[in-house]
């Protein structure tokens, strides 16, 4: 919390009202009294090179505003260098006004404000992912693991339901390759600042902290966007970037041009047009002209059943021996869940992640339903008991070649232990 507390003597005069100089102004003006010492007039721009312009700058109350998107802080600055002495002045409307910034034809040669300078942070550090020994490749690996292979820029847009492994396939391929991964997960409040870098206040210095996308384009590395279809229209900062272009850092002047190898791979649980069924809520209606910007887009569906044994067995193996009969019985519910799932008849599905989930919890419980049970504890009752039923049934044996196994007027009760 910003301290409050002053001495009342701490302030001036302006317009016939007191201007306090409490700490958190203070700090400001230190912070543009450095970044500019010659200076008294100060435009937009000036102030968001040193981290945005205070609310107090442009209140009609000090009428600090002598021209458009121009101030004058004479008398505050004034104020401040002497010390806070209780003084009464007035803005002074600046005799010349600011030299017009000179047009360039190269945005590389664009002016940067004095002393500001870039933070450099993991420019000596490899960001490659770690290689599982249990992964199993299964849908666009392959595909995948070609694009970026081939260090061609070709953006990648890859959809489908959630705990269908599309984050962990692309961490996988990068690991394969020894390929740096920066990995930005998208939300609605992402914007540019948190994506290119923005100012901060780095030992009394204003530093230019550069964000993931700046760092993967100077090291060629694989951008991705993860869960790209919960962002807001501020990722249209991407677009050049999405066309394989560089990029203009508006706060330092900077022109960045990827690296060879530099690409971007987006996930996400729609295609870019919302969640009408509301089971992806915060999703957003992305815009065409970003969607356009990916040069292909690819569904990811849920492995095989033999694969998805496969996957099953190898996490079993991290820690002992595998139980087949039981991966082969859990394969067997969620694949038949989840069809029931795409014909409509029920509103949830057990993912492969779930799955995993599963087998993890029998290796340290040792109970197969305890595990199932507290896995699946997070859908509604009805739903719980329908696919809990469902496994006792294919645990025991039952012949499920009926049209609607997954009946839920027919569903037991079951203990309300694990129900959490």
């Amino acid at each position: 919390m910003t301290d409050r507390s002053y001495n009342r003597s701490e302030s001036i005069t302006i317009c016939d009202k007191d201007f306090n100089f409490t700490p958190d102004r203070k700090e400001f003006l230190s912070t543009l009294v450095s970044a500019y010492p010659d200076r008294t007039t100060f435009t937009k721009e000036d102030f968001d090179a040193v981290g945005g312009m205070p609310y107090w700058v442009k209140s009609s109350r000090y009428d600090f505003k002598v021209g458009a998107n121009t101030f004058n802080l004479e008398a505050v600055i004034s104020g401040y260098n002497g010390g806070y002495e209780p003084q009464n002045v007035t803005p002074i409307a600046p005799s010349v006004q600011p030299a017009p910034v000179p047009a360039v034809n190269n945005p590389s040669q664009m002016p940067v404000a004095a002393k500001t300078s870039t933070l450099n942070v993991l420019d000596n550090v490899k960001i490659i992912p770690e290689k599982m020994s249990n992964y199993v490749p299964f849908g666009h690996f392959k595909d995948v693991k070609g694009i970026i292979k081939s260090k061609i820029f070709f953006p990648v847009f890859v959809t489908g339901l959630s705990g269908n492994g599309k984050t962990l396939m692309i961490e996988q391929v990068c690991a394969q390759l020894k390929r740096e991964l920066f990995r930005v997960n998208i939300t609605i409040e992402t914007d540019e600042d948190d994506l290119m870098g923005g100012h901060t206040l780095q030992g009394g210095d204003i530093m230019f902290r550069e964000g993931p996308v700046i760092k993967a384009m100077r090291k060629g590395a694989v951008l991705l966007l993860d869960e790209v279809d919960l962002g807001s229209n501020k990722l249209m900062c991407l677009q050049s970037v999405l066309e394989g272009k560089g990029y203009l850092i508006k706060k330092t002047g900077e022109w960045v041009t990827p690296a060879p190898g530099f690409t971007i791979v987006a996930t996400a649980n729609t295609k870019g047009q919302g969640s009408d069924d509301g089971k992806f809520i915060g999703t957003q209606i992305m815009n065409e002209a970003m969607l356009e910007r990916f040069a292909i887009t690819m569904q990811q569906e849920y492995p095989p059943v033999t694969t998805e044994r496969k996957i099953l067995s190898k996490e079993m193996e991290l820690t002992g021996d595998v139980d087949s009969e039981f991966v082969e019985k859990l394969v067997d519910w969620a694949d038949i869940i989840r069809k029931t799932f795409y014909e409509g008849g029920i509103d949830d599905v057990v993912t492969t992640r779930r799955l995993v989930h599963i087998v993890n919890a029998y290796r340290m419980f040792g109970d197969k339903l305890k595990s199932i049970q507290m896995c699946i504890s997070r859908f509604d009752e009805d739903t719980r008991n329908s696919i809990l039923d469902l496994y006792t049934k294919i645990d025991a044996g039952v012949n499920l070649d009926e049209e609607n196994p997954l009946d839920e007027s027919e569903t037991s009760e079951y203990n309300e232990d694990y129900d959490v």
